[in-house]
């Protein structure tokens, strides 16, 4: 469902991304470790047309993103690290707006309000003002736009920084479901913990370069410490 082939990204003389290629099937969760500036934000990024690759291409599907800029977006949905909605609107307001915009079509309050429930997000909260959700509730609202959305891949920035193991156990679990309805799911996180427990499969990035890819089964937590941080010192 995301694929990206050789990729390479560079601005000027320094090099954001080199020769990356990885692939997210449908189901997948494929988290993306690496320390900042290793390109994973970069390739996040590429995948939505925010910029272009040098060389190599991406695809969503089978439509090249380059190529294809406005349909491969209506097959995404993107969770920055911090959301951004209108504060002065509630939850459910935010999600009838945003909605409307990704899928050209007004839905009914009833229909708002049960993606948001959907999405794990309180029902007494739904009609509170934005101005006054933690981050955690402003990721849910960005799920249930998602789900609104009926994306077939959902790209992630660092979804879980700043947010208590609570919430951040919340948010794995609505990832997974997402990708028990065959959501591609690429998510970018420091947090190894994250990545064991939410992800089906794990890549490190390091200086621009995808160097190692495995199975979140086939390691232990301690392991992948281990070899994350073998990596981050060669």
């Amino acid at each position: 469902m995301l694929e990206a082939i050789e990729v390479t990204k560079r601005f000027g003389a320094n090099s954001a991304l080199d020769q990356v290629s990885l692939n997210v099937s449908p189901g997948d969760i494929y988290c993306l470790l690496g320390a900042n500036g290793a390109g994973k934000t970069t390739l996040i990024n590429l995948f939505l047309n925010f910029l272009q690759p040098t060389s190599g291409s991406l695809r969503i599907g089978e439509l090249d993103v380059a190529q294809n800029p406005l349909e491969t977006k209506r097959l995404l949905a993107y969770i920055p690290e911090q959301v951004t909605l209108y504060a002065p609107l509630t939850g459910v307001e935010n999600l009838a707006f945003f909605s409307s915009l990704a899928i050209g079509e007004q839905l009914s309050r009833e229909r708002l309000l049960a993606l948001l429930e959907a999405a794990g997000l309180p029902r007494q909260a739904a009609d509170d003002r934005v101005a006054t959700y933690s981050k955690g509730m402003r990721q849910k609202v960005g799920i249930a736009i998602a789900l609104a959305k009926d994306a077939k891949a959902l790209l992630l920035d660092e979804p879980t920084s700043g947010l208590d193991p609570s919430a951040a156990n919340e948010f794995s679990e609505l990832l997974v479901n997402a990708s028990k309805n065959g959501v591609a799911v690429l998510t970018t996180t420091h947090d190894l913990f994250h990545a064991k427990q939410t992800g089906t499969r794990i890549g490190i990035m390091k200086q621009g370069r995808l160097i190692e890819e495995l199975r979140s089964e086939d390691v232990s937590h301690a392991d992948l410490e281990m070899l994350y941080l073998k990596h981050m010192k060669s």
